[in-house]
């Protein structure tokens, strides 16, 4: 009888897309018995490099002529499932990624591993032969020098390489031997800080590390990030000065998101109003069911929303079953953490990127061994490895955190229902402004709906009061407050009551440009002008992170009139500061919060009543529940509509809706003004008047003439270079091959095809952009064509250095 071998189809890490496929892999005798669907190997591919592998399937066979066998196995039991193993490979058909991408996205980063390499050289290297290129007598050289081994990159940044070719050659000729070390990703995350040892400083400093240590003077410590942000230097800068004994690195563990000593239980009965019965009454009945479906909870801001769906969550805990509940990044704060663990104790799980690797990794393997049976957290609870879901939730489910923007390129909420279908359960989306495609849906019976039209208690909308700041200006005031708003601010104030003030845009001035010679002062990298800071007297590229000092003159015609121009953050807490000196005022952008958790230290400050006026960007939007505040203003609020995304109206009305349902969540009745040079644009009038119907109608219209979704999908095909020409061509090449194969083959898919053509920022850090846009029908047959085109183009050697990858509805496609 012959032997029958079992054998391994396997995902492998780093390959790229247009050669990805389970490789077939011999499982060895002794591990046979150990071996599981969803285990991690190691195993050696290509040229003998050694990777990390996920089994996804396992068959017997005969015949194992030219198969390896896996170096290791890594786990005694599978550390995916079934259900995320199915939930894989449809991620591997709809999102374009890699099976290993797919798989190592569901994992916590503290279960991963890096495998490095070192070098030394063997007997028989010999840098004077004269077969060998210079490159390899310097690497033989260098490692003769060393009495250890030398790690691949440290070897190839001391001798200035960009990939390990040549070692990999050296390696299989015998003159380097190679040693592989394997390591599990399991350090915490820290803050890499800065200080001074030795201030007796020598004259042979540079300007730029003058800089550097005048602000350690000034300040003791400070993080490596701040340093670079306050003086516009490299890392290289300050690297140097460590080398010269000048100062010192050390990490610093930043505050993480806990678990409040404190928290007093709370597991009394939710009390609904009648609205809130009926609509969980409704969904009840659907999660009692036993059928997959998805239902949206639309409610205006302060509707208690949250209360319909946590009784629905005690319902599924009460069952045994699980629930995963996701919310917006911004939104999930310690504050709505301690309202879970009152509620549910022990039984919840948090998935966050707050929290150390090894809490990550413990929360993980709590959910994993059933210790716990309530995940929340941001899109990537999705991936919790839960068993029995009975419910699934996603609040501010319009929010475009919930789509990943890098590889593997998802939406949670898609995934999400493939999870619900698996386990035959409800999928709750929760919003005030949900997305159009979700009400469109929910209004043609797709989803079924439940609507809460009141705020809950006493709680009432805010009176709403629209600023036309043509007015203001013909009026002499050029500032960024109308004087309605600095009136309400004032009287706002002598309460004691708080404000929230909202400017979607960071910085001091948008843009610097010259009177003289009409330039505006750009990124050298970016196809973008630079942005004015304040805090750094700095200009600066809000995509590479370049940065000039403020210049006195044009860097084109060196005239000395320059003009800064537009309003950001920086610049409008400046002036209200000014206005009320006495006041305490907190700004929210991304420049506030560079340390990691200072958004939630910052928010809980403002809760405290540590500050009268908190100032910001989006953040300052959404998922806030404020009792004392009850005023907000709007700045620029005609500004977010002119983008040219086709959500751009959405997104405006969406965070108008949100911002001014900020106001008056209290007993105390709120107020809202919104400053537009447009008042009569239907957007600000509907999100003035928390319309979203009406919103949702004229929308709907445009969408359908348009042929935008939800009546068709977008896909972008993204084409990256560091050619412009070559990218250009490569794009064009990609949209022919489209045509040809769409023609032959796929003759019956209805599609659109728009371009190519330059991005909208067409060059970000030296590397050109073009995109291809594609309107069409999400289908097996449509996914059958995309993957083929990307397949046969990443074979293509004429445009190898060229990177070409496919996002489907992408959070913006310009």
């Amino acid at each position: 009888m012959t032997d029958l071998f079992l054998v391994a189809g396997v995902a492998v890490e780093n390959t790229a897309y247009h050669f990805d496929k389970l490789y077939d892999y011999v499982i060895p005798t002794d591990s046979a018995d150990l071996a599981k669907v969803g285990c991690r190997v190691m195993i050696s591919f290509g040229r003998g490099s050694l990777r990390q592998g996920m089994i996804m399937s396992l068959h017997k066979t005969d015949d194992i002529t030219g198969l390896k066998k896996i170096n290791e196995l890594l786990d005694k039991e599978p550390v995916l499932s079934e259900e995320l193993l199915l939930l894989a490979r449809s991620m591997k058909e709809r999102c374009y990624c890699t099976f290993f991408e797919a798989c190592a996205a569901m994992l916590p980063p503290g279960l991963s591993l890096k495998v490095t390499y070192s070098y030394t050289i063997t007997d028989i290297a010999d840098e004077t032969s004269p077969k060998l290129s210079d490159t390899e007598k310097q690497i033989i050289t260098y490692l003769r020098t060393r009495k250890v081994p030398v790690r691949q990159d440290r070897l190839l940044k001391t001798l200035g390489l960009s990939e390990d070719s040549v070692l990999v050659k050296m390696t299989k000729n015998g003159l380097l031997s190679r040693t592989e070390a394997v390591k599990k990703r399991l350090q915490d995350i820290t803050v890499k800080m800065v200080r001074l040892v030795n201030d007796d400083v020598d004259v042979n400093i540079s300007p730029r590390q003058s800089d550097v240590i005048n602000i350690l003077r000034a300040a003791g410590s400070v993080s490596r990030k701040e340093i670079c942000y306050f003086t516009g230097v490299s890392t290289a800068v300050i690297d140097t000065l460590v080398k010269k004994g000048i100062c010192e690195y050390f990490d610093e563990e930043p505050p993480k998101i806990t678990e409040s000593e404190n928290i007093i239980s709370d597991k009394e009965n939710i009390v609904l109003t009648p609205q809130q019965e009926k609509a969980y009454n409704s969904l009840i009945g659907k999660y009692e069911s036993g059928k997959a479906s998805v239902s949206l909870l639309y409610g205006i801001t302060g509707s208690g929303k949250t209360s319909v769906f946590m009784k629905l969550i005690d319902r599924a805990n009460a069952d045994g079953k699980g629930v995963i509940c996701m919310v917006p990044e911004i939104a999930l704060t310690p504050q709505l953490l301690a309202k879970f663990k009152a509620r549910y104790g022990n039984n919840v799980a948090v998935f966050h990127s707050g929290l150390s690797l090894s809490k990550r990794l413990e929360e993980w393997k709590r959910v994993k061994n059933g210790e716990a049976n309530i995940a929340v957290g941001t899109r990537s609870a999705i991936f919790a490895p839960m068993e029995n879901i009975g419910l699934i939730v996603i609040d501010e489910e319009q929010e475009y955190t919930y789509k990943s923007s890098s590889v593997p390129r998802f939406h949670a909420r898609d995934l999400a229902k493939i999870r619900c279908s698996y386990n035959n359960c409800l999928l709750l989306l929760s919003s005030a402004t949900p997305s159009v495609e979700s009400y469109y849906y929910a209004q043609q019976g797709r989803y079924s709906l439940e609507t809460l039209t009141s705020r809950y208690g006493k709680a009432k909308l805010p009176y709403v009061i629209t600023v036309d700041m043509n007015l203001e200006q013909q009026q002499g005031n050029m500032s960024n407050y109308s004087s309605v708003l600095l009136e309400a601010i004032d009287d706002n104030l002598e309460h004691g009551h708080q404000s929230i003030i909202l400017l979607n845009r960071r910085g001091h001035n948008t843009f610097v440009s010259c009177r003289q010679c009409r330039e505006v002062v750009s990124c050298p990298n970016c196809s973008i002008s630079l942005t004015y800071h304040s805090a750094n007297n700095r200009l600066m590229c809000h995509y590479c992170g370049y940065s000039i000092p403020a210049p006195n003159e044009c860097p084109y015609c060196h005239s000395p009139k320059l003009r800064y121009s537009g309003s950001g953050t920086q610049r409008a807490e400046q002036e209200i500061q000014e206005i009320f000196p006495s006041a305490k005022i907190l700004r929210l952008d991304t420049d506030s919060t560079m340390q990691k958790f200072a958004y939630e230290k910052k928010l809980s400050a403002f809760q405290n009543g540590e500050y009268d006026i908190m100032l910001g960007t989006q953040m300052v939007a959404k998922g806030l529940d404020f009792p004392n505040v009850t005023l907000v203003g709007v700045l620029s609020a005609d500004q977010m509509m002119h983008n040219y995304d086709y959500r751009s109206y959405e997104r405006t009305f969406s965070l108008l809706t949100q911002v001014v349902g900020r106001s008056g969540r209290g007993g105390i009745e709120g107020r809202a003004i919104i400053q537009t040079f447009e008042p009569e644009n239907p957007i600000i009038e509907l999100a003035a008047a928390q319309d979203y119907n009406e919103f949702f109608k004229n929308e709907i219209r445009l969408r359908r003439s348009m042929l935008y979704p939800p009546f068709a999908d977008i896909c972008v095909i993204a084409f990256i270079g560091t050619d412009q020409q070559k990218t250009k061509n490569a794009s064009e090449f990609f949209t022919k091959s489209l045509t040809d194969l769409a023609k032959t083959s796929y003759s019956e898919q209805p599609l659109r095809v728009l371009g190519p053509s330059p991005a909208m920022v067409s060059k970000i850090n030296n590397k050109f952009r073009y995109r291809l846009i594609i309107k069409f029908k999400n289908n097996k047959r449509f996914r059958e064509m995309l993957s083929i085109l990307l397949t046969d183009f990443g074979k293509n050697r004429t445009y190898s250095d060229i990177t070409a990858y496919a996002d489907i509805d992408p959070d913006n496609i310009i």
